[in-house]
């Protein structure tokens, strides 16, 4: 990896004939001047990401050289989007997969695609670049037709060239020029047809992993720039604490120590090496006088806490149909602890500031809305701050990553011509990065006269925000503590279909009469924001946990119970296909028990549904999931094995969720500050396997993948639990203790 990385990236844009990128931060119109009103209807709206950044060069480069470089504005967080994202522009410009280029969220290089979040890279940086490519495949063809003096649909690409009838070949660097891509791209593409597709579809190894198996720089923990420092700050001891005073004399004259920064009640130290960094900042820990503040809730009251809050009430869903039957009526209240994002590897970044420009190297999900967010914080203008993305060791979400840059963004502005470095220590992830929210349900439903299916749904979810992301500086620890501080911005809602805490929380089954409230809480007892899925985890846990118990109750099998209730064919496919590859219902063994869900992430993305073994030892409570077989349509599918990964891991993750995890605290601090107090799924726990079965939809538009296992996850491993004990886990997490004491051994 290159040193000098101010200018590692542009240099890829240098080159005599490249077609030169034009974008702006602001959208762009998709069509020319507005025609009067006479005129014939608008046309359609450009797919995807192309709607706000239209220009074709915004999205593919191709230089004098035949070199062909995409760019994206979403970042690659290890869920494979840098290879899926290639292979499409390979495959519509008709380019060998190895010779395309990409460049991820860089906010010098890249269109403004916000977030990488909510798994919409696909959905909308794909379905971009699935259009531009090749619409500048139509207009390669076209350039070179006119050279040839041919029609041309007479014209054919390959290997990035376009070929003539007669053995003419126009190599794409021939073709171009400097304005010959900068034009609006059109509402309709010449797309390949999918059985032409020989990229697409195809297992494509992973452009990201090789670094991370062999040691070499893959992460921003990894960069090391010439003339780098390091810096470490000291965070305070509790939410709202104040820093009266601190002697930094002896810290100053510690070897390595080249500047000690306060600001307010923001402390950092840098230093040359990162030990001496370390150390010094412990010195200055011990040195710092604080005045605490924070009164935390009673952790073990906190699902009575959430109920007692004010809330905002808003009815999401509300069908009345027939009057409910006079069946069983079934009630249960379920509950969510605060969650971490767990990062394996703590939040880092780097900064170098010179003279009037700032530059970031971060693990951020969001490059431009946390460059406004940091140009704010140090009042300077954006166009002189620049984040570039690097991938970070473990994100899922909004955890500290957004902090560690604004951290080194202001030990950088005290140090000006040395890239700083900022590592956070392990219990500063934990302490202080913004956790998923604490979340409780209320359901109950009533099945209708027959007894077989359900008549009457009643669903509601009290939630604090699901996204605190930078939109202004007062989301920064760090400009929260400077001397002229900044506030944090009031909590929102995300409005649906996407959701927050009500993410999720309309089943996809056909009910005659069901009512979905969100009950929205502005006040947040701990920091939190986004964590993988928001409150889509929670609700497809609770309704899918559910629906095994009234299945219970109404005496069916619980795959036959949902595809009563199912009546869109894609989801009674996923469900059909999961179930009959892991064998349901199967005999489980003394001890074990099979657990069935199944969800559509957001409603509008990927259909997921899991079927899982989970054996539970009764003389320790513990819980193993020893096998899970899954079945996920993601529409087109791009990299097969790509998807899969994704869904193993929201497996696994889901599983350490819902087995293990919950943030503690007294009434003053967060006390699961290490692996001890807030473990994690270990290697021991994971399954013997996961097989994962892709159902493809050649044609159809891309569905969000990355998110889709997480709830229907949770669910499964719940219902195999109840299966194999014969108990009801409401609570989450379903630990060792809690399985305990119910089955009473």
């Amino acid at each position: 990896m290159s040193n000098d990385l101010t200018i590692s990236r542009r240099a890829v844009l240098a080159g005599t004939g490249a077609l030169i990128f034009s974008f702006s931060a602001s959208p762009l119109p998709a069509q020319d001047a507005a025609a009067p009103p006479s005129a014939s209807p608008p046309a359609p709206p450009l797919p995807g990401s192309l709607k706000q950044f239209p220009y074709l060069d915004s999205w593919i480069r191709i230089d004098a050289g035949g070199s062909i470089t995409v760019c994206t504005g979403k970042a690659e967080l290890g869920q494979g989007i840098k290879t899926a994202l290639s292979q499409i522009a390979a495959e519509q410009l008709d380019a060998d997969f190895d010779k395309v280029e990409i460049i991820t969220a860089d906010t010098a290089l890249t269109p403004n695609e916000g977030y990488t979040a909510g798994s919409h890279s696909l959905q909308d940086s794909g379905t971009a670049i699935l259009h531009a490519a090749a619409q500048v495949r139509q207009i390669l063809i076209a350039e070179a037709a006119k050279r040839a003096a041919m029609p041309p649909e007479r014209m054919q690409t390959q290997r990035a060239a376009v070929i003539a009838p007669d053995g003419r070949r126009f190599g794409y660097g021939d073709l171009v020029s400097a304005a010959l891509l900068h034009v609006q791209a059109a509402p309709q593409s010449p797309l390949k047809a999918p059985s032409d597709y020989n990229i697409m579809g195809q297992a494509q190894q992973r452009i990201d992993i090789p670094a991370k198996v062999t040691g070499g720089a893959a992460y921003v923990q990894d960069l090391r720039p010439d003339g780098m420092v390091h810096g470490r700050v000291v965070r305070p001891p509790s939410y709202g604490a104040t820093l009266t005073d601190v002697d930094a004399a002896a810290i100053e004259k510690m070897p390595g120590v080249v500047k000690v920064v306060r600001d307010g009640s923001f402390l950092g130290v840098i230093a040359e090496r990162e030990f001496q960094a370390v150390e010094a900042m412990r010195a200055l820990a011990a040195a710092a006088h604080w005045q605490e503040t924070a009164k935390l809730p009673d952790g073990a009251a906190l699902p009575a806490l959430l109920l007692g809050l004010p809330s905002q009430d808003t009815a999401v869903f509300d069908q009345h149909g027939p009057a409910p039957g006079n069946g069983k009526t079934l009630s249960a209240t379920y509950t969510r602890p605060y969650v971490s994002h767990g990062s394996i590897g703590p939040s880092c970044a780097v900064a170098r500031f010179d003279g009037d420009a700032l530059t970031v190297w971060t693990h951020t999900q969001g490059v431009y809305p946390d460059r406004d967010a940091i140009a704010e914080m140090l009042r300077m203008p954006k166009e002189k701050v620049r984040l570039t993305h690097a991938e970070g060791s473990g994100c899922y979400g909004h955890n500290g990553a957004d902090d560690a840059a604004a951290d080194a963004a202001v030990l950088a502005r005290a140090l000006p011509g040395r890239p700083v470095r900022v590592q956070w220590t392990r219990e500063q992830e934990h302490a202080w990065e913004p956790y998923g929210p604490a979340m409780v349900v209320k359901v109950s439903a009533s099945l209708d006269a027959t007894g077989r299916k359900i008549a009457d749904w009643d669903y509601g979810v009290w939630s604090n925000t699901h996204s605190m992301r930078p939109g202004g500086a007062g989301a920064l620890l760090a400009a929260q503590s400077l001397a002229q501080p900044f506030t944090p911005p009031p909590p929102k809602p995300i409005p649906m279909p996407e959701g927050g805490g009500d993410r999720n929380s309309i089943p996809l089954y056909k009910f005659p009469s069901a009512r979905v409230v969100s009950r929205f809480l502005p006040t947040m007892p701990v920091r939190v924001s986004a964590l993988r899925a928001l409150g889509g985890y929670m609700n497809v846990f609770c309704i899918e946990s559910f629906m095994d118990e009234l299945a219970l109750a109404a005496g069916a099998d619980p795959v036959e119970f949902r595809l009563q209730h199912l009546d869109d064919p894609r989801a009674r496919d996923a469900v059909s296909t999961a179930a009959k590859n892991f064998g349901w219902p199967g005999k489980a063994a003394p001890g074990h028990g099979n657990g069935f869900a199944f969800a559509r992430y957001k409603n509008l993305a990927a259909y997921c549904a899991i079927a899982c073994e989970v054996e539970v030892d009764r003389e320790s409570g513990r819980a193993r999931m020893v096998r899970a077989v899954a079945a996920v349509d993601s529409g087109q599918v791009v990299n097969p094995d790509g998807i899969k990964n994704q869904i193993e891991g929201a497996i696994l993750q889901s599983t350490s969720w819902t087995l293990f995890e919950n943030v503690t605290f007294d009434h003053r601090r967060i006390t699961s500050v290490d692996w001890a107090s807030y473990p994690i799924l270990r290697f021991s726990d994971v399954p013997d396997a996961v097989d994962v079965h892709v159902i493809d939809r050649p044609g159809t538009p891309f569905l969000g993948s990355g998110e889709a296992g997480q709830g229907p996850a949770a669910a499964a491993v719940a219902n195999a639990i109840a299966n194999a004990t014969g108990k009801r886990f409401r609570d989450l997490p379903i630990s060792r203790q809690r399985i305990k004491t119910a089955i009473g051994v």
